[in-house]
């Protein structure tokens, strides 16, 4: 049964119709490419994503990684896979032309990562990765390192790598224990070991290049005291090639419940005690590496997002697929006649409108906040600090929402899609289950759900306020869609009691907070953040049922139309899940606090 888990019309849709990809297109920035040109990149990914990445999915999956003589090896197909990826241009079409990139929307640069995910998302995270270090640099890096370091990651000629969690520490990073010494010369040696390191080592380039959190030896405590350094997998020799055997080694691979073909490693850095460390070089001012990995982890949980929703949708395409051709049953009040195909059935089409209103919508809630950073990059060539702004606080909130939401609720439609096959779902003989696993990890990676919750109410919300910039986008959006139809209208007053819970929610904690309650407050980070989350993602559906009703009035569409009904489902079985969640927060409930962990 031949499957396309992203179609093309959908990504037209969400990118052109919706988002107004276009529109970029004015800024100096992008004027380079016409909206053919981007379509044209888009199916060029698509073609090779279905020839190159699909294919070898689940033999990857089967085969995972394994250490062998302190080597890493892969799957034989990554590597083939990976170099064409790289060759077709698609790791270094987001970076500016002058760093050798092709300067393309960021927006677009996410929707053809989308596509590759769909298909095969654990390959998709050795260039994701890289892509992220290269930015990184590029924001922090010195005119040497982005030189060196940056245009090697672009260039396909290093991977990349983020390195945070210890052993003992896990998402603590305050409690990191990873040393760096000056070693009088510009550079640093490091001792320590980190944990959970996906890519930390392969034979895919020339070089790898880690970005480690290290403390220095006179640091303050706590994330403070964190400082952000560059250690390569292999050093520059007399004449200034990578041939030097760096003190980085891989001690332990984490064998996963998914996401398997992406090596994840335990990994030692400055192991031989006679050696000066693991060399490197600091990137960013000392003691201001948590600031700059920040860069690269916000870059990546809009990555996750994506993924979350890329591997949901994808579920959704497979399951829907065999409902549509899985003969079973007969519709009620028929004793004999023919059987009919599973979509007949009322439960069925639940979970199949489920499926395809949370990954759908968690899809254009990653490609919202991609948009976001266009917004801002264009802001700051013009020198318009007030758009810039906008721009900055909607991304603020955006992200934690399309990494926690995304992956809460992709998961919850990956689940659905193996309910659809039923007794099939469950075997390997379908995608599907290899879809929920490795969308399992995605409400862990790049800090977990929880921590996404406290950083949106915490910093976010109550420290920056940032929550005003996405109720002033619902509020520009129910106007216009008040003034378009009765249709548009009726959803746009269904979102208004929503949006009402959502500021009652946001009072009530802020009040909780400043009276001297910050613990009370923060133990509901979670339900704010569902809460917040099914608004926003309210809002997208009222945005794409707008541009379904323009495309519908040019012709009738079954595309469209479904558009519309899964719009309405989301407003009528999704959204009222808002009320429970608002009611928790505005009552102040303190079961978390109360409940005592000796009884549990």
């Amino acid at each position: 049964m031949s499957v396309d888990p992203c179609p093309l019309e959908e990504l037209h849709f969400l990118l052109f119709d919706v988002l107004g990809l276009e529109g970029l297109l004015q800024a100096p920035r992008y004027a380079g490419h016409d909206a053919d040109g981007l379509k044209a990149m888009l199916e060029a990914a698509h073609t090779l994503a279905a020839e190159a990445f699909g294919p070898v999915a689940a033999a990857q999956d089967a085969d995972e990684p394994a250490l062998i003589d302190g080597q890493v090896r892969l799957h034989p197909s990554v590597g083939p896979a990976l170099r064409a990826y790289i060759d077709a241009g698609f790791l270094a079409a987001p970076f500016d032309e002058e760093d050798g990139g092709l300067q393309i929307p960021y927006l677009l640069a996410q929707a053809i990562a989308a596509v590759f995910s769909a298909q095969n998302t654990p390959l998709a995270a050795y260039p994701g990765l890289s892509a992220a270090a290269a930015h990184l640099l590029r924001a922090h890096g010195s005119p040497e390192q982005r030189r060196v370091w940056m245009r090697a990651l672009i260039d396909g000629e290093a991977f990349g790598t983020m390195a945070l969690s210890e052993p003992h520490a896990g998402s603590s990073l305050a409690d990191l224990r990873t040393t760096a010494y000056p070693l009088g010369d510009g550079r640093y040696g490091l001792r320590g070991s980190k944990m959970w390191i996906t890519a930390a080592d392969h034979d895919l380039a020339p070089n790898i290049v880690h970005l480690v959190l290290a403390r220095l030896p006179d640091a303050p405590p706590g994330t403070r005291g964190v400082s952000l350094f560059l250690v390569p997998k292999r050093l520059p020799d007399a004449d200034g090639a990578f041939t030097v055997q760096n003190d980085v080694k891989v001690v332990g691979i984490n064998h996963k419940l998914g996401f398997r073909a992406a090596v994840n490693t335990v990994f030692a850095l400055g192991d031989d005690p006679d050696g000066p460390g693991a060399v490197g070089w600091m990137v960013g001012p000392p003691n201001q590496g948590l600031r700059c990995m920040f860069t690269m982890m916000n870059e990546a949980r809009i990555g996750i997002g994506l993924c979350a929703a890329s591997l949901a949708w994808a579920g959704f395409r497979h399951s829907l697929a065999y409902a549509r051709s899985r003969p079973q049953g007969r519709r009620l009040g028929v004793g004999d006649g023919p059987q009919v195909p599973i979509t007949a059935h009322a439960d069925v089409r639940r979970l199949l409108l489920l499926q395809k209103a949370l990954s759908e919508g968690g899809l254009l809630l990653a490609l919202k906040a991609a948009q976001m950073v266009d917004l801002q990059r264009i802001a700051a060539d013009a020198g318009d600090a007030a758009a810039g702004a906008r721009a900055g606080s909607l991304l603020d909130v955006l992200t934690p929402l399309a990494k926690a939401w995304g992956s809460h609720f992709g998961l919850i439609a990956n689940d659905a899609a193996i309910q659809v096959l039923g007794g099939a779902g469950y075997t390997r003989d379908y995608p599907v289950e290899r879809l929920w696993r490795d969308n399992r990890l995605n409400p862990i990676h790049e800090g977990t759900n929880g921590i996404q919750a406290l950083d949106l109410l915490g910093r976010k919300v109550l420290g920056q306020w940032a929550a005003a910039a996405l109720l002033d986008e619902i509020a520009r959006s129910r106007a216009a869609a008040d003034a378009e139809g009765p249709a548009l209208a009726a959803l746009s007053a269904a979102l208004g009691p929503a949006v009402d819970r959502l500021l009652a929610a946001t009072g009530a904690l802020a009040e909780r907070a400043a009276g001297g309650d910050a613990e009370g407050a923060m133990a509901l980070a979670t339900p704010y953040l569902l809460l917040m989350g099914h608004t926003a993602v309210a809002w997208l559906w009222l945005e794409q049922a707008r541009a379904a009703t323009r495309g519908l009035a040019r012709g009738p569409s079954a595309h469209l139309m479904g558009k519309l009904e899964a719009a309405q489902w989301f407003y009528a079985w999704e959204l009222p899940q808002t009320a429970l969640w608002a009611d928790l927060i505005t009552r102040g409930d303190r079961l978390l606090l109360d409940a005592d962990p000796d009884h549990l």
